[in-house]
């Protein structure tokens, strides 16, 4: 112990995010925290007329049921469900539910986009709900992503989200380590300037007059000559960002969703929505878009395209003091710094979820693995087109339908969101 104490006393600057990539990357995290911890939800008693829209590609039928009973459930005026010719079953099922609100469209998907276009234009609410056909609600969704409407500068609104039954998967448990600290952490303080910097499309609620007026751009968007499949959601937030109107988030509306229960297609997922972000920020700051919303949206999105940069800053960082003459000491307190520092970062999750610091290095190993080969990838690969989990040979995604729950949580169970 005196040794090791005699380490630490000597070599106390190990145990620090040490130069100035780890200072500002440090202070943009505490500055987005404290920002995040002032955001409420908006409470209103206002309400209108929505049209849920839904595109759906070779969804697991099992999966869609169990979705579309909770969308129906917070009585909608209209739900638009946007089949592939070949979901044959799926056509079936919901064709024999018999429900006025519900309207079951057959149509060649060219990809998401094309099928996100036929249901908006069918769509007679003022405000879209645009959902994921693996997506499913907790109670309260549809009237808290009303609320914020009552102001007619707002032209999307954002949920909180988690993943569905995350204690079937190691992966799952993961994925939802991460995405929780997104909607704790980070989206918040750019909903409180007006500006997220991405209204996830698992569920997202816009006016429809923002919309319209930008749809074929959301269609036909091109990036160095290719038609882009992927990236939605990230194309339509800033097409409405860049019509004048605010992004803002909701954290009252809860929502869940399928995540990959391996490990390669929990990979498979994060190469796609790098590649997304990639196109829509570079497109966003190329076009001007990002110079023209609030700082902290500005910096948000300059820190995600730098994140490979800031990441090899830290693993050069852990590297360089193996390899000092302070020998295996050195790493291990490097190496104890980044468990550390990810625990640190971790605790508005943690928080709720105690027992998953068991899983802490691994997560941090993980999310080393996402920000620096997965995301370094996915740069210079950014402008290859392709959903990479759905396929029109499989049925649900990757590792993503039903059969992929524990049979002690599937099919019937209620969602198991995270508290708080």
């Amino acid at each position: 112990m005196s040794d090791l104490l005699s380490v630490v006393a000597r070599d106390w600057h190990l145990l620090l995010p040490f130069g100035v990539v780890g200072v500002l990357s440090w202070s943009i995290w505490f500055i987005r925290k404290v920002l995040s911890a002032r955001y409420r939800s908006t409470i209103n008693d206002f309400r209108t007329t929505t049209s849920v829209v839904v595109p759906s590609f070779r969804e697991d039928p099992d999966v869609l049921d169990r979705c579309l009973d909770s969308w129906l459930a917070q009585r909608p005026t209209e739900v638009i469900v946007v089949l592939d010719v070949g979901d044959t079953e799926a056509f079936t099922r919901l064709t024999a539910r018999e429900d006025a609100r519900l309207t079951v469209i057959s149509f060649a998907h060219q990809g998401k986009r094309s099928a996100l276009g036929v249901g908006i234009r069918a769509a007679t609410g003022e405000v879209l709900v645009l959902c994921d056909s693996d997506t499913s609600w907790l109670p309260g969704v549809l009237s808290s992503v009303q609320m914020p409407f009552a102001d007619p500068t707002v032209g999307a609104v954002g949920t909180r989200q988690n993943v569905y039954q995350p204690t079937s998967s190691l992966w799952r448990r993961v994925a939802d380590w991460i995405i929780n600290l997104r909607y704790l952490d980070y989206v918040p303080a750019t909903a409180r300037a007006g500006a997220v910097v991405c209204v996830s499309g698992r569920t997202a609620a816009y006016r429809r007059s923002a919309v319209l007026p930008v749809l074929e751009h959301l269609e036909h968007e091109f990036f160095l000559g290719r038609r882009c499949i992927a990236g939605d959601d990230g194309r339509l937030t800033w097409l409405v960002l860049a019509s004048g109107y605010k992004t803002v988030h909701q954290a009252s509306a809860r929502a869940v969703s399928m995540f990959p229960s391996t490990f390669r297609a929990f990979c498979k997922q994060r190469v796609r929505w790098s590649r997304n972000s990639y196109r829509c920020y570079l497109t966003a700051a190329w076009n001007g878009w990002l110079w023209r919303v609030p700082l902290v949206s500005q910096v948000t999105v300059l820190q995600i395209l730098l994140t490979p940069v800031t990441m090899f800053a830290a693993v050069y960082y852990v590297v360089a003091a193996g390899a000092s003459g302070r020998g295996w000491q050195a790493l291990s307190l490097a190496l104890a710094w980044v468990v550390l520092g990810r625990a640190i970062r971790s605790t508005s999750h943690l928080r709720r979820r105690p027992s998953d610091v068991l899983i802490l290095p691994l997560v941090a190993v993980v999310i080393a693995l996402v920000a620096l080969p997965i995301k370094t990838y996915a740069l210079f690969t950014m402008n290859k087109q392709g959903w990479l989990t759905r396929r029109s040979d499989l049925t649900g995604g990757e590792a993503q339908d039903e059969a992929s729950l524990s049979p002690a949580t599937a099919p019937a169970a209620a969602p198991a969101p995270v508290t708080g």
